[in-house]
């Protein structure tokens, strides 16, 4: 009986599996911890200059306030790791707040069934998207933006002109939205939860690195087995679903729901995934980052308010975070494919000076063990 044996490559191979992995996840540590570098610094400056910034209701309200916006960004970005885009999640959020407020106001309504009824809404909004996407081979932004018009257009039909006013709701569903847990606020705890639940099934799972394999080449994907339709529908459903989470919190937090709710907040949510280091073209990035863009999102609006300054520059900054981004992210991608490349010209160079590479001789044995080996007795 012959064995065969491979040994594991020495440090200095450049094995390009490992290293890769190594490389890339070095590289996306360094973005959120830019991130992170850039939010410590803002706040720092904005205490300096107000001192009133970083005190108990100042930092409770940065939190509420990004909570929502962080929560949407964890769904879009398992849905922009797969190369594809949400632009309905702020549509989806405005019809969840006012059709689960009208449900609230008619009694005394259980907020568990209330949230339920938001997360049903945002998976079938979820659902149209991702079969449309993923076994209609629509494109992602021509088929977002459709249901961004008519989810609108469904939640303007429903509204009628009405409101739905803090008065109206019970106090189960109000407390969700200002109550607290050993002083800090339901709603953060729940986007937290839920940023550590996707990021370690998406890190920790094989079925969480296929929406990056898919990201990354959906050729390769397709030929490895991967299922890219039943992927890219569960990446929209994730999203649907947090949307409608969001839609319910919306309502929770502010009381006062109108049409129009969450208006916008599309771009909003794109921009707090790209600005987090979630790559535009797939492949690339992580929910924590996403989490990290939004809340730097969030603090910059609140520094200008607190500065006094005009709100359009809030829009201006936005725009230019956005193209910083994705500017970093492309030079990011030319420096990591340039090392891949180097790395492997390397290892090629270490193999050829008389030792055969580790897959050659695994095949030659394995051909010289089928050749010599008795037929029916192959081992």
């Amino acid at each position: 009986m012959t064995v065969l044996t491979q040994s594991p490559a020495k440090p200095g191979s450049g094995g390009p599996p490992g290293g890769g992995r190594r490389l890339v996840e070095l590289v996306l540590r360094a973005r959120e911890l830019s991130i992170l570098g850039a939010l410590v610094v803002l706040v720092i400056g904005t205490e300096l200059a107000n001192h009133r910034f970083l005190s108990g209701q100042g930092v409770k309200d940065i939190f509420l306030n990004a909570s929502i916006l962080a929560l949407l960004a964890v769904g879009q970005s398992m849905v922009v790791v797969t190369r594809n885009i949400d632009l309905s999640v702020g549509s989806v959020v405005g019809l969840v707040a006012f059709t689960t407020g009208k449900f609230a106001s008619g009694g005394d309504r259980n907020v568990v069934l209330v949230v339920l009824l938001g997360i049903v809404i945002g998976l079938a909004c979820g659902l149209v998207n991702g079969l449309l996407v993923s076994f209609c081979k629509v494109p992602a932004l021509v088929v977002t933006l459709g249901t961004l018009y008519v989810i609108q257009g469904l939640d303007y039909r429903i509204a009628h002109g009405d409101q739905i006013g803090a008065a109206d709701l019970p106090s189960s569903v109000l407390s969700l939205g200002n109550d607290s847990i050993l002083g800090v606020p339901y709603l953060p705890v729940i986007t937290v939860v839920v940023m550590l639940m996707i990021g370690y099934y998406l890190r920790s799972y094989s079925s969480g690195r296929e929406f990056y394999a898919i990201g990354s080449s959906p050729e390769a994907a397709s030929l490895a087995g991967i299922s890219i339709r039943r992927r890219v529908l569960t990446a929209y459903l994730v999203s649907g679903a947090l949307a409608g989470l969001a839609g319910v919190l919306w309502l929770a937090r502010f009381g006062t729901v109108v049409a129009d709710a969450a208006h916008g907040w599309e771009l909003k949510v794109v921009s707090a995934v790209v600005v987090g280091g979630v790559a535009i073209t797939g492949g690339v990035g992580t929910v924590y980052g996403a989490v990290l863009g939004a809340l730097l999102l969030t603090t910059i609006g609140s520094v200008l308010v607190v500065l006094k300054v005009n709100s359009f520059w809030q829009d201006a900054i936005t725009g230019v975070l956005l193209l910083l981004a994705i500017s970093v992210d492309r030079l990011l991608a030319l420096r990591v494919t340039k090392a891949l490349k180097q790395r492997s010209l390397e290892s090629g160079v270490h193999r050829d000076d008389g030792a055969p590479a580790p897959a050659a001789a695994a095949e030659a044995t394995a051909s010289t063990t089928k050749d010599e080996a008795p037929k029916g007795k192959v081992s």
